[in-house]
C-alpha cells in the first residue's frame, strides 16, 4: 500500500470503526501488516497515539477520537464523491452500506427493505448492526442510522420510513378474562406486567401514557423483564402478562385476535421511524439507493 495521507486516514477511520486491524484489512482489501504499518506511519507524522491496542481490543484515544470526529465525514464525502465519478454514466450502485437500527425496527422497515435492494444492487456490502442502545453514528462510522424522531439529534436529516403509531399495552383474551381489563394507568399496579429494561443504563423503562394532553409515567412489575421487545410481545401471546409494544409490531397478533388493546384512550402517538444521517455528510450513492427504495416499498401515511 502506497501511503498517502489519504490512505493513512482511511486506514485509521475504518480501524476506528471496526475496532479490528483484522476486520479492517479485510474491508480494505489489504493485508493486516499494511493497515498496523499504516496506522503506525500515521501516529508517528502526527507526534500522538490514535489507537490504544492489546492482545484483544482496539480502542479509540482521545486524540483519535477528535480526528475521527473531525475527519470522518469529510473523508465520507470525498469517497462517495470518487465512487461517483468512477460510475461514469452507468447506474450501478457499488461501495458499502452500514446502518445502526433498533431491534423492533429489523421487520417494520429492514426486512421489507433489504432483500430488494441486495437483488437490485448485487456489488453493495450491506452492514446492519442490531442494538437498542443510543448510538452515536458519526463516532461509530455508520452511515445511517433508525430511530424514532425523538432520539435524533437536530443537525441530522430525516428520512420517514413509517407512518406515526401509537405504543399500546396489550394481552392475551385469556389474561384479561382471569385478571381484569384496567381501565387506568395506576390499575397495572394489580397486573403482572412484562417489563423493558433499557440496554444503554440497564434500569427498567416507566411505561408512559398521555390522555388530553396529560401525561403519566407508571412503574411496572411482572414475572418477565428483558431489553427484547420481541420476546416480550411473543410472552404476552402465551399469557404471562401484559406487554408494552408498538402497534406497528404488534400488528399481526392484533389483526389475529391473539392479542387485545387495552387502556387505547391513553395510547402515547409517536411520529414514527425516520432514517437518518448528518447534515455535513453527503449521503453515498449506496445510501440514497436504500432511501429511494425504503420510500417506494414502505407505507409512509
Amino acid at each position: 500500500m502506497a501511503l498517502t495521507p489519504l490512505n493513512a486516514l482511511t486506514v485509521f477511520v475504518t480501524v476506528a470503526r471496526r475496532r479490528s486491524f483484522s476486520q479492517a484489512a479485510k474491508e480494505l482489501g489489504v493485508s493486516s501488516s499494511a493497515v498496523s504499518q499504516a496506522v503506525r506511519q500515521l501516529e508517528q507524522k502526527l507526534g500522538q497515539a490514535l489507537l490504544a491496542r492489546t492482545t484483544r481490543s482496539v480502542s479509540v484515544t482521545d486524540a483519535g477520537q477528535r480526528l475521527l470526529d473531525e475527519a470522518a465525514p469529510g473523508l465520507q464525502s470525498a469517497l462517495a464523491a470518487l465512487e461517483h465519478l468512477a460510475a461514469g454514466d452507468t447506474h450501478e450502485v457499488t461501495g458499502s452500506l452500514n446502518l445502526s437500527v433498533p431491534a423492533f425496527s429489523v421487520p417494520l422497515v429492514v426486512e421489507p427493505v433489504l432483500p430488494r435492494f441486495l437483488a437490485a444492487h448485487p456489488h453493495v456490502r450491506v452492514n446492519v448492526s442490531v442494538q437498542d442502545r443510543f448510538v452515536d453514528i458519526v463516532k461509530e462510522g455508520y452511515d445511517a442510522g433508525v430511530r424514532l424522531t425523538e432520539s435524533v439529534q437536530r443537525d441530522m436529516v430525516q428520512v420517514r420510513l413509517t407512518p406515526a403509531f401509537r405504543f399500546l399495552v396489550l394481552g392475551t383474551p385469556a389474561y384479561l378474562e382471569r385478571h381484569g381489563t384496567p381501565q387506568h394507568p395506576r390499575d397495572l399496579a394489580n397486573h403482572a406486567c412484562l417489563g423493558y429494561r433499557a440496554p444503554s443504563t440497564g434500569l427498567p423503562y416507566h411505561w408512559e401514557f398521555e390522555q388530553a394532553r396529560k401525561e403519566l409515567t407508571v412503574p411496572v412489575k411482572g414475572p418477565l423483564t428483558s431489553d427484547n421487545a420481541s420476546l416480550l410481545l411473543n410472552m404476552a401471546c402465551e399469557g404471562l402478562g401484559l406487554a408494552y409494544v408498538s402497534e406497528l409490531q404488534a400488528a399481526p397478533t392484533l389483526r389475529s385476535g391473539t392479542l387485545r388493546p387495552v387502556l387505547e384512550d391513553w395510547a402515547p402517538l409517536v411520529p414514527g421511524l425516520f432514517l437518518y444521517f448528518p447534515h455535513r455528510a453527503r449521503a453515498s450513492r449506496p445510501l440514497r439507493a436504500f432511501i429511494e427504495l425504503a420510500r417506494e416499498l414502505l407505507p409512509r401515511r
